[in-house]
């Protein structure tokens, strides 16, 4: 029997650039996440936000030209946990969201994997 790392959680993929959209979702499936996404523009976010449950949320800091920030305050208000993910420094995030986890772009798969494993919800296992 084959072991998935990540299976059964739900992963909230924010990312406006296709190629890594597409990886950041082959890469969380084949470990067995349930992906949500993703999600390119700041207004499908807050839409998605609202109408699916998801148990953390991978969030690139930047989309299409637009900051994060609205998004990253719902995700915190709503307790969904969130790592960023970003090839920008830590001034190019939220203030408010600083202390957030941060993938660095570019990354690689068993960094993601990694990440969502240490702060994945503990509800969720």
């Amino acid at each position: 029997m084959t072991v998935f790392p990540l299976s059964g959680l739900s992963v909230l993929i924010i990312e406006d650039e296709p190629l890594i959209a597409l990886s950041l979702e082959d890469v969380l499936t084949d470990n067995g996440a349930v992906c949500i996404g993703p999600i390119g523009s700041i207004g499908s976010a807050l839409e998605t936000i609202a109408k699916h449950h998801a148990d953390i949320a991978l969030v690139d800091i930047n989309l299409r030209g637009e900051r994060i920030d609205p998004v990253a305050d719902r995700l915190s208000a709503m307790g969904i946990p969130f790592l960023f993910t970003t090839g920008y420094g830590e001034e190019a995030r939220p203030k408010a969201h600083r202390h957030r986890p941060v993938i660095a772009k570019p990354y690689s798969d068993a960094e993601v994997i990694d990440a969502l494993l240490r702060h994945r919800p503990q509800t969720c296992w």
